[in-house]
């Protein structure tokens, strides 16, 4: 199993990166940030329907800040969901703040409830990381899936991906009968694809979440990152490709049993060719993203001269020579994978 550093560095947002998050419509002013969340005077464990511990606690805040604090975080969610109509705030209300004691970056998760129908809805409040901020901008531009996020200074706000948790799909669900194994390994292999082509890395079974849409007659999968701390950060090749994590041995074994090497070579192509269309779709993005991100300094120097090691070996190219940073890296893997000359 590949081996992740202990913690990662947090990395600033760099001036390039902020032009870059204001010319795109991610930066706004928030009435609270992440520093006052952390005024909480207590706090209990979170556990789960099946009375486990979750490893979140839920924070309380003293009386004379709790209602400020909640009216706050109505309309951070009124940003992020509406861009900032007030109106939707009407019937809604802060049914609890979580806090995450077991990651490195210590995310708060806001449950927001509906009192007319008792629907709810989370988000997520981080302090901000350079890293993840590339992760979620790359994952937005090159996935399938659309990422809502907002910076306001040191503070970045993100939407909640819902989805089964990878690790409790595979232990509940994998081999219940009514899976799709074979469409389920398919969206694996692309879903591995993507990971490696850009650079995301630590994909293990509790980093992602399995989206299941049913159809009229069959089961469409979706695996969707959830976690993207360690974009471009290890200097290891392996990190970057989740099928190298024993977490995910449950699908790797069913891709193993139901793929051959042919048909898993046509998902591989199939995913460069969408990432290709939808670079092209969003070229001038792309090109701005990188311009920010090749100056950015987002790993150690040893990491940088590994992967580029690495990676100038697994394409068998030279094209990695130059690179002398982790945002060169990035787009030289794009460019030696999908050739989109950008």
């Amino acid at each position: 199993m590949p081996k992740i550093s202990r913690k990662k560095e947090t990395y600033p947002i760099s001036g390039d990166l902020h032009h870059y998050l204001q010319d795109h419509q991610r930066l706004t002013k928030v009435p609270i940030t992440y520093q006052d969340l952390l005024r909480y005077d207590n706090t209990v464990p979170l556990y789960d329907k099946l009375n486990q511990d979750t490893l979140w606690v839920t924070v309380f805040y003293p009386q004379n800040d709790m209602d400020w604090i909640y009216y706050a975080l109505k309309m951070i969610y009124s940003l992020l969901k509406a861009d900032g109509d007030v109106s939707v705030m009407e019937h809604l209300y802060v049914d609890r703040v979580d806090l995450c004691i077991y990651g490195n970056t210590r995310p708060f998760r806001v449950r927001i409830v509906n009192r007319i129908n008792d629907n709810f809805d989370y988000f997520y409040i981080k302090n901000a990381d350079a890293s993840r901020i590339y992760g979620l901008e790359l994952e937005h531009i090159l996935s399938p899936n659309r990422i809502s996020y907002l910076v306001a200074d040191q503070t970045l706000i993100e939407e909640h991906i819902a989805g089964i948790p990878g690790d409790r799909f595979f232990q509940d669900q994998l081999h219940n009968g009514h899976q799709n194994l074979t469409r389920l390994a398919k969206e694996f292999v692309k879903f591995n694809e993507r990971c490696f082509v850009r650079l995301l890395g630590d994909m293990h079974a509790n980093n992602f979440v399995v989206d299941v849409t049913p159809d009229f007659d069959e089961l469409h999968y979706r695996i969707r990152a959830i976690d993207f701390d360690q974009q471009s950060y290890e200097g290891r090749k392996s990190i970057y490709m989740p099928q190298y994590f024993k977490q995910n041995n449950p699908i790797i074994q069913v891709g193993l049993k139901l793929m051959t090497p042919e048909s898993v070579r046509q998902y591989q192509t199939e995913e460069h060719a969408l990432i290709a269309t939808r670079m092209r779709s969003a070229r001038y993005q792309v090109q701005d993203l990188m311009q920010a991100m090749t100056k950015d300094t987002l790993a150690p120097p040893a990491h940088v001269v590994q992967l580029k090691r690495d990676l100038a070996e697994h394409y068998r190219s030279t094209q990695f020579e130059a690179s002398r940073s982790m945002g060169d890296l990035v787009r030289a893997s794009l460019q030696e994978a999908l050739h989109p000359g950008i």
